[in-house]
């Protein structure tokens, strides 16, 4: 480090201050050592007797202008964590925590801040505006159903015979992470067979209401109503009609009676409903025994683009209905109730459920306990089988993601932090342990 460089960096401003009087400029030398091959730590700790550099200050007049630091933004993380696995034996966490509901709730006591208007759906009536965001949601769950069912012709799937994890790819994982029966037997390691759709899209069912706001489903009720998958029974109640599910659609809202005791409003004075405006047609999934494969690799391309256009289009749209129709979820199993409050039914076969009584813990839902997305192995290359010495450097993705992009589709952003796009996976284990 020559002396100009360090002449030109140390180069500042220093003024004294002292009972409110700025104090004349002092004029301090530094002496540096003259070699080049040293650093500025070196440099600056041995002395030389034969160079001096005078520091240079600004007089008080001079304007004295902010350094501004410079940053880059980046709206996605490089890396980012999947989301906690909680065992058995855990209760899922609140989305909301209790103390900071509770909080809240004192600050509008406090404050005496008015009530909020109640929306449609507490009253009985279905919001107008969300109609054909539910039809768009109810469609895209069966386009992506219908195009799995295609690209698996094509795309490699294997599941674990004793645990519900799968892996995307012609081999399946190396890695020990089996929680199947008699795992300890078998030290962790899985045993590979064939998947099928129902191991990529978990079938999720709760019971179909007739009426989202009549009592809840008691447990002797509990086999005379029937189940369907939850996404499906959330587009109905948000205002999809299918003839096989009726439900009721009242058009004034509910008169109530009692903290929970309500009656209908009186519909004889309407007039009759107007013809609305079309609606989509609904799409039906397409049999098993008629599902071909795609013809061509552009085909196959085009096929996993659609398939990750409707998983986002299903994940968003089902994202905000839920904002106003609740859903609910048991905080000990996956049981899942769409509705204001969670069903009767002595069912929940989950941890310590003799001191339950078999009842569910009902809480409100999020978004991946509705359309659960099954976290799989991201696969860098397909032609080369994933190691288990480098197992911290790979990354991890919904299995729909995955199958789509070994199909040929490109990566969405929100998915590359936890694929570890940016992360160069070691060529050998000797350069893995290398890495600090």
């Amino acid at each position: 480090m020559d002396c100009g460089c360090l002449h030109s960096q140390l180069s500042t401003t220093v003024l004294v201050y002292s009972k409110g009087r700025i104090q004349p400029p002092k004029v301090r030398i530094l002496r540096c050592n003259p070699q080049h091959n040293l650093s500025s730590l070196d440099s600056l700790k041995q002395s030389c007797s034969g160079v001096a550099v005078k520091l240079k200050f600004r007089s008080p007049s001079e304007k004295l202008h902010p350094v501004q630091a410079a940053g880059i933004r980046c709206d996605q993380p490089q890396n980012a964590d999947l989301p906690r696995y909680y065992s058995r034996k855990e209760k899922k966490p609140f989305p909301i925590p209790i103390v900071e509901l509770r909080r809240a709730a004192r600050e509008r006591m406090k404050n005496r801040l008015p009530k909020r208007r109640v929306p449609p759906p507490k009253i009985g009536l279905v919001i107008k505006s969300l109609l054909p965001l539910a039809y768009n949601v109810f469609n895209a769950r069966i386009t992506v159903i219908n195009n799995l069912k295609r690209l698996l012709k094509v795309v490699p799937v294997n599941g674990c015979k004793w645990c519900n994890e799968i892996h995307v790819g012609p081999v399946g994982h190396p890695f020990k992470s089996c929680r199947g029966s008699q795992a300890s037997k078998r030290k962790g390691h899985h045993e590979w067979g064939k998947a099928v759709l129902e191991d990529i899209m978990v079938p999720l069912e709760s019971y179909h209401l007739y009426d989202r706001l009549g009592k809840r489903i008691s447990h002797e009720e509990r086999f005379s109503i029937p189940r369907i998958p939850a996404v499906v029974e959330l587009c109905i109640q948000a205002g999809v009609d299918i003839p096989e599910y009726p439900t009721k659609r009242r058009r004034k809202p509910i008169i109530w009676t009692g903290k929970n005791e309500f009656v209908d409003a009186d519909e004889s004075d309407l007039p009759d409903p107007e013809p609305e405006s079309p609606m989509p047609p609904i799409l039906t999934e397409i049999p098993d025994a008629e599902v071909e494969p795609p013809s061509s690799a552009e085909e196959t391309v085009l096929l996993a683009e659609e398939t990750l256009e409707a998983w986002e289009r299903m994940r968003v749209g089902a994202n905000r209905l839920m904002k106003m129709y609740p859903v609910r979820v048991c905080g000990y199993c996956p049981e899942v109730h769409v509705g204001p409050s969670g069903h009767k039914a002595q069912n929940c076969g989950a941890h310590k459920h003799q001191q339950r009584n078999g009842q569910h813990g009902w809480q409100t839902a999020v978004l991946d306990d509705l359309i659960p997305p099954r976290y799989v192995w991201h696969v860098p290359d397909v032609n080369q089988p994933l190691q288990r010495e480098l197992r911290s450097f790979y990354g991890q993705a919904p299995a729909v993601v995955e199958i789509c992009v070994q199909a040929g589709a490109e990566v969405p952003e929100q998915y590359k932090p936890t694929m570890r796009f940016d992360v160069g996976i070691p060529s050998s284990i000797k350069e893995a342990e290398m890495v600090v």
